[in-house]
């Protein structure tokens, strides 16, 4: 199976009761910098670096928009509900065999209010990769995403590790599994 062929070149816009999940544009870029230079988002995720490099943003939101990409990436946009327009961001990166992985991240000042639970769920339902399955992982020093990820009917797979470019280290995870 070629994994390209799994991306549509329309990503669908999502919505939910308090969220627009679309796709990246570059407007985005000044929040997306300012959120992810906070090093507590930066470290809660594999491939942010901190200090987050000049450029790293609008070459990012290049990838993530560009026809060839591998992965599918929705900002969690919360204009609709009079929040910011950007909250954080949620990937949906395809794997084989109707595999995909899911990942995301909330900036601090939306922390504990529901919006990655939210948007999660809006992804699962939409399945706009036709999964069978969803994997995700978190580090495991991240219960509140082990807790994003158990709400919205994952399960415990397993630890395991990987490298955090911020943190400079391999760190433990949480390995989940849905199956749709």
């Amino acid at each position: 199976m070629n994994i390209d062929s799994t991306i549509r070149a329309d990503q669908p816009i999502l919505t939910t009761a308090r969220l627009v999940l679309r796709p990246l544009v570059q407007a985005d870029a000044g929040l997306l910098a300012l959120y992810t230079g906070d090093r507590r988002v930066a470290e809660g995720t594999r491939s942010i670096p901190h200090p987050l490099p000049p450029g790293a943003t609008e070459q990012f939101i290049d990838r993530s928009t560009a026809p060839d990409r591998d992965e599918d990436v929705w900002v969690l946009d919360g204009s609709v509900s009079g929040a910011s327009q950007v909250m954080g961001l949620l990937s949906l990166k395809p794997l084989d065999r109707q595999q995909s992985q899911i990942g995301f991240w909330v900036a601090p000042a939306f922390w504990n209010a529901g919006f990655a639970s939210e948007a999660v769920r809006a992804v699962i339902k939409a399945n706009p990769h036709n999964a069978r399955t969803l994997f995700a992982e978190v580090f495991q020093d991240n219960a509140a995403s082990a807790h994003v990820l158990t709400n919205a009917g994952f399960d415990y797979l397993g630890d395991a590790e990987a490298y955090s470019i911020a943190r400079r280290a391999t760190v433990p995870t949480w390995t989940y599994i849905r199956r749709m």
